[in-house]
């Protein structure tokens, strides 16, 4: 994210901004820049009598507004942190705009507003967002998650392959803060080689190169029976690692997305991944996929995976049913 990079270049250079709203549904952004003012604006030995930390469930805005207001003790700036914030009712607070239009010169207002963001409507966002003291995080889509970690290799001066990105988005979802750690994890690990590969998942991480539903799509994509199998009995030995949401979560997208692909007029791998907003690496198997799963056969194949969606939540299915015999029964249906 450009304009969070930026803001992180400034911070560093010590070009801070009187007031930080750092708002939106993804906390990754908003505690990596909170922690960062906190790291770089005051000295240490400055920060007994020049930095608060208050919290939103234990405040208000005019007791926020007047620390603001106070001066410096020894130091050049004071740091206010307010953290869970979403419950403060900024949008109708008229002495926060206010304040937000000459605010003390010698006080950094950091405001952590996770999970909600300000109503785009009202003169106070326009006023934020005019003096550029606003921030939003906005939380990643599922197929967004691949190239995020792409770059955050890159930021952290190491290399992943397509697949080893893949892997990681399928094991650890879309919590930037937990791919983050594990990526910093793995920097650690590798030293002087820097490259990021399957098997160093597989060591390090927990995730099988062979058996994940990344393997186990491929599989279907190509209707290799026997691998698939081989996958499912693994997911049933490793069912913390493979929780059935997890599998049917990604079958599911990928049904839906071939249906997509059903219907464009141009099907080559640059318009695919184009349409369905994926990696080019992947549309690959969109190519294998139309042909092996004609469009009628996609749709039953897609309600192949609802019925046993419904039967891993006990619906319509005997009581001695293992996660096992609902994955071979659909895998079975599916394939022939």
């Amino acid at each position: 994210m450009k304009e969070y990079n930026n803001l992180v270049k400034d911070i560093k250079n010590k070009k801070f901004l009187p007031i930080y709203f750092l708002e939106g549904e993804e906390p990754f952004y908003i505690d990596k820049i909170s922690t960062l003012l906190e790291e770089n604006v005051l000295y240490e030995e400055e920060k007994a009598f020049n930095q608060t930390i208050v919290y939103g469930t234990e405040t208000d805005l005019d007791s926020i507004i007047s620390l603001a207001k106070q001066f410096p003790m020894g130091a050049e700036r004071q740091l206010i942190i307010v953290k869970e914030a979403k419950g403060l009712n900024f949008d109708k607070s008229e002495s926060f705009e206010n304040y937000i239009k000459n605010p003390q010169s010698s006080t950094i207002l950091v405001i952590n507003y996770k999970y909600k963001a300000l109503d785009k409507r009202k003169s106070l966002t326009k006023q934020l967002n005019q003096r550029g003291y606003i921030f939003s995080s906005d939380k990643l889509y599922d197929n967004q998650v691949p190239t995020w970690i792409g770059s955050l290799c890159q930021s952290s001066g190491l290399e992943i392959d397509e697949k080893s990105k893949a892997l990681l988005a399928e094991f650890l979802g879309s919590d930037l803060s937990r791919i983050d750690n594990e990526v910093q994890k793995l920097k650690l690990i590798l030293r002087d080689s820097k490259k990021i590969t399957p098997e160093i998942i597989e060591k390090n991480i927990g995730i099988s190169k062979e058996y994940n539903n990344f393997e186990l799509r491929k599989a279907i994509v190509e209707k290799n029976a026997a691998q698939a199998y081989k996958i499912i009995d693994y997911f049933e030995k490793n069912p913390k690692a493979n929780p059935i949401v997890l599998t049917f979560g990604t079958m599911i997208s990928f049904f839906s997305n071939l249906l997509i692909v059903h219907s464009l007029p141009v099907k080559t791998p640059q318009n695919i991944a184009k349409e369905l907003k994926i990696n080019p690496f992947f549309a690959n198997e969109y190519i294998t996929a139309i042909k092996n799963y004609p469009l009628k056969k996609t749709t039953l194949c897609i309600s192949y995976l609802r019925d046993a969606d419904m039967k891993s939540k006990g619906v319509q299915v005997s009581s001695q049913a293992t996660t096992k015999d609902i994955l071979m029964e659909l895998i079975y249906k599916i394939l022939h």
